[in-house]
């Protein structure tokens, strides 16, 4: 008799459970629908010197990468710094209970949604306007700049005091507050370490508003944690740049090896040098056909009837590229550096009847990835998915990683680029944010591709992805000590790893500049604490 009470009972704590869910649920969705709705009022009310666009907002939630797409709420062009201190310092007041995040967005180069900002607001750094560009001559010459501004520009402006930055990206439409935020790696790197190794002083807006200027000498700390800190200190509005006297012209240089231990043998070799060549890459090519007729195009053979002979159909090949800066209005260093080029050449062991040369302006040189890119827009090729994948490589594991990648996994010819090249860490900087291997000597591994959109081939997104993770897997199993650059992962427990013994001094940053985790979401390094009431 007591089973059909016990029934009813159950049912109705069944149906309280239900209800209960609704109305949980419902308070969440509530709450959230009004914090949003109520986000462009408080902004609005915000007294700036630009501007906020709350609905033209979907160019905010694209990259280079083409691969992630998270929109916005607002959109901040900033006219001064000032727009940018009011607007975090702002959503800092307002505290744990906002779900506003904060994103610096340069020229929108990151790969896998860094500069983004899901339902939070995207600063466009190009929009920020204050001094002019200021180069500063004299004995230590500098140049002084937005961290909004692109390093094309800065090129441009300190040749017209025969001046020029030291170390460069291979791309140079890249913002300084992005590549500073990253580390900004080349060919020079290793004779002037990375971009982070070349700044004499910030201007940062930290995630609480504040505005600081900082240098290694004053407020040193926030200094160093910004340099390679991606994102997750501050944002640089301003940049001090070490200038050195500049070069007009570049003698360009391209030999092949088709043994990679040959090749890295005589790539460390030359790093190694007191007087080497300004810039040494290298790259890897995998069953190109007509490479070298490809380069007549911009380079002349030094013995064109070999080089006519050579095939490079069905091998993987190792490019050693390199670069020699002169002036050529002084007739003795151009002796000079024809002289040092062939005394350097003569210690390597390439392939003879593949040493291409050619001469080229000293901005040609620098900003020669624009041209591939102009041709790749004209043809629809720019804006495709990008899934990048960059890694520091410790020396005494590069063999083990070549033998692996390039005999194994990576078999077809790569649709972009394949970098290699040494680096010196007594350039890098240990104080700052920026992470390498703890070796001496490590190399850059990048592998550049671009995935044909709709493609289920080999130059497809899949087929790309499958192949970096079997490239990550293989690093991880064999204990390579791998450290990627440009970084993306998914967990915390992922960052700790990559981090390593600097973790908790990353952590201890975090939580003095940026506490509420407000800046650089997209970074996903941590996660704003939201609490329900």
């Amino acid at each position: 008799m007591r089973y059909p009470q016990l029934s009813f009972v159950r049912q109705n704590n069944i149906l309280f459970i239900r209800v209960f869910m609704i109305l949980f649920l419902s308070c969440i969705a509530f709450r959230n629908n009004l914090c949003l709705s109520s986000i462009p009022s408080t902004l609005k009310a915000l007294p700036l010197d630009g501007h906020f666009t709350f609905d033209e907002v979907h160019f905010a939630a694209k990259d280079f990468g083409n691969r992630y797409q998270f929109l916005p709420a607002a959109i901040l062009h900033p006219k001064s710094v000032s727009d940018i201190a009011n607007t975090i310092k702002h959503i800092w007041q307002m505290g744990s209970h906002s779900e506003l995040t904060v994103a610096a967005r340069g020229h929108g180069h990151s790969l896998q949604g860094q500069s983004q900002a899901h339902h939070g607001v995207v600063i466009s750094m190009e929009s920020l306007q204050g001094p002019e560009m200021q180069v500063y001559t004299g004995n230590s010459p500098y140049v002084d700049v937005s961290g909004g501004e692109l390093w094309i520009n800065i090129l441009h402006e300190s040749l017209k005091y025969g001046l020029t930055p030291k170390s460069w990206t291979d791309y140079l439409r890249l913002t300084v507050g992005g590549t500073l935020s990253n580390a900004g790696v080349s060919g020079q790197a290793f004779q002037h370490g990375p971009q982070i190794s070349n700044v004499n002083q910030l201007e940062v807006v930290t995630g609480k508003g504040d505005v600081v200027t900082c240098s290694e000498k004053h407020n040193s700390d926030l200094f160093h944690s910004v340099l390679g800190g991606l994102g997750q200190f501050g944002i640089i509005t301003r940049a001090r740049i070490s200038l050195e006297p500049a070069p007009d012209m570049v003698k360009w240089i391209r030999v092949l090896y088709s043994d990679f231990a040959t090749f890295a043998r005589d790539q460390e070799h030359l790093i190694s040098l007191r007087r080497t060549f300004d810039y040494i890459e290298g790259f890897v090519i995998i069953n190109r056909t007509g490479l070298l007729n490809n380069w007549r195009s911009s380079f002349n053979p030094q013995d064109p009837v070999q080089a006519s002979h050579f095939k490079s159909d069905g091998r993987t090949l190792f490019c050693l590229e390199l670069a020699k800066y002169f002036n050529q209005d002084k007739s003795d260093v151009v002796h000079q550096v024809r002289h040092e080029i062939e005394h350097l050449l003569s210690q390597l062991d390439y392939i003879t009847s593949t040493l291409f040369l050619s001469e080229v302006t000293y901005i040609e040189f620098l900003d020669r990835v624009h041209v591939s890119e102009v041709k790749l827009r004209s043809k629809g090729l720019w804006e495709v998915p990008h899934p990048w994948l960059n890694l520091f490589i410790p020396r005494s594991k590069i063999h083990n990683f070549a033998d692996e990648v390039f005999g194994n996994i990576l078999t077809e010819t790569s649709n972009g680029p394949v970098l290699i090249y040494p680096v010196n860490k007594s350039k890098w900087d240990n104080r700052t944010s920026a992470i390498t291997p703890e070796e001496d000597t490590f190399y850059l591994v990048a592998f550049l591709t671009s995935a044909v959109p709709s493609s289920t081939g080999t130059d497809g997104l899949e087929h790309i992805l499958t192949q970096n993770k079997r490239i990550l897997e293989y690093c991880e199993k064999a204990h390579l000590g791998v450290k990627q650059y440009l970084p993306h992962y998914t967990t915390q427990e992922e960052w700790r790893a990559h981090f390593g013994p600097r973790w908790e001094i990353f952590v201890q940053r975090k939580s003095a500049y940026d506490p509420l985790a407000v800046l650089a979401p997209g970074q996903r390094i941590f996660q704003k604490a939201i609490p329900f009431s």
